[in-house]
């Protein structure tokens, strides 16, 4: 146990130095480029910029959504094409 806690402190111990020596800078802040962006790119975009947190809870809408508009879609497109995946007949005994 006692080595382990050796071997982490002496592993981090670069990474304080480094933090130390730097001075204590600025904190950087992340924007996304909405210049070239038009209609829901540069709503979504801009979303991103100002709120996080609405940003998240679109994307949490958003993505499922997505999704089952998909599943549905792909399903549709199988039975029409012939592939029934309601009832499945194994082929392996």
């Amino acid at each position: 146990m006692f080595i382990r806690l050796a071997a982490l402190i002496f592993l981090l111990l670069p990474a304080q130095a480094f933090a130390a020596a730097a001075g204590g800078g600025e904190a950087i802040v992340i924007v996304a480029d909405s210049r070239r962006f038009s209609g829901w790119e540069a709503w979504l975009t801009n979303l991103y910029n100002e709120s996080l947190f609405y940003f998240t809870l679109v994307t949490i809408v958003v993505i499922p959504t997505m999704g089952l508009l998909l599943s549905k879609l792909t399903g549709f497109v199988m039975t029409r094409i012939g592939i029934d995946l309601r009832s499945r007949v194994l082929a392996e005994h």
